[in-house]
């Protein structure tokens, strides 16, 4: 039984592994010749997250998605490239945003090139998923650009923070279905569409898609709290110390907020301070892992992947069913 796709994830039939490796090797290879251009220089940046890995997540939902209908379609793979150009172009862009220096484990294009040339890499990249979006039909083509406002606002949102008188928690929710949502369900969307499959089941797998896009920003909400650093590839407390609000922070200053308790309200004056200092930052790290609001953020992430699940209901039983359903335990797995 042979390992495919990110954390782990095992097919057990062996004509649906073989189908779903194919797939990635020509998806990888996809990526590889869209990203390539006639100066070499734009080539170097355009290729450089391509090659520097990761997990495919995006690319995977595709090849299962597809399995519902005709896998072997013709659109399948190369809406596979353009899902995950299109998800590589937002990483140049947010690096840039949020000032990063290390992705996949490389150097970060910003840091090596500059702004410039990573915002532009960025907007390469957009270029070529439009390119080959474009032989996909005007369907396809409208249903990427819902997608990708739905992206942008999620980004804008999140840096504008939520109006006066709205729940920071329900505001950062929407952020993720924007976000992360919006282009997770766009890779289920289109392997169903790309591989024929009926209304019912696209819509279905769409679903499917948004909910696990958000239960897998909110699983790494929570390791980046409680992980050692391992499972999550990143050092724990990252967000914590560029002062990122996610799920545990928000949970913990609406519970202060709402009980008024004094270890809540120092917690959040903490967390307010300057985590740069080392101390401070272990100490805040610390108290947060034997929280409440961590529990309350595991829950939310397990309700997200139980919605998810739900959605694959009134899917027929199959292989591609039961590794869908695989990723689920795999999300509730990562966030403990």
């Amino acid at each position: 039984m042979t390992v495919v796709g990110p954390f782990g994830l095992s097919v057990r039939d062996q004509a649906l592994e073989a189908d779903v490796q194919a797939g990635m090797a020509a998806v990888e290879e996809g990526l590889l010749e869209a990203t390539k251009s006639e100066v070499p220089f734009i080539t170097e940046a355009a290729q450089h997250l391509v090659r520097a890995g990761g997990k495919r997540f995006r690319p995977l939902l595709v090849m299962l998605a597809a399995q519902f209908g005709d896998p072997y379609a013709p659109g399948v793979v190369p809406s596979a490239v353009v899902v995950e150009l299109t998800h590589l172009a937002t990483l140049y862009h947010d690096d840039v945003m949020d000032e990063a220096t290390v992705r996949r484990g490389v150097e970060s294009a910003n840091v090596r090139w500059g702004n410039s040339v990573a915002v532009l890499t960025g907007d390469f990249l957009f270029a070529r998923a439009s390119h080959t979006l474009a032989d996909l039909g005007p369907e396809a083509v409208r249903v990427q650009a819902e997608a990708f406002e739905r992206l942008v606002t999620g980004q804008i949102l999140e840096t504008a923070g939520p109006s006066d008188g709205r729940d920071p928690v329900e505001h950062y929710l929407d952020v993720l279905g924007g976000k992360t949502g919006s282009l997770v369900a766009v890779a289920c969307r289109f392997g169903a569409m790309m591989s024929g499959c009926d209304d019912t089941v696209v819509d279905v797998l769409t679903q499917y898609g948004e909910r696990l896009g958000v239960a897998f920003q909110l699983a790494d909400d929570v390791l980046d709290i409680a992980s050692d650093g391992e499972e999550s590839g990143k050092t724990p407390g990252t967000d914590l110390r560029e002062g990122i609000p996610t799920l545990p922070v928000l949970l913990l200053r609406e519970r202060a907020a709402r009980l008024g308790l004094a270890e809540d309200i120092a917690l959040c004056e903490l967390l307010d301070s300057d985590l740069t200092d080392d101390a401070r930052h272990a100490e805040a790290l610390s108290r947060l892992r034997v929280h409440p609001a961590l529990e309350q953020a595991r829950r939310d992430t397990v309700r997200y992947v139980e919605d998810a699940r739900a959605a694959l209901a009134p899917l027929p039983e199959c292989d591609a069913k039961v590794a869908l359903l695989e990723m689920c335990d795999a999300v509730v797995h990562r966030a403990g």
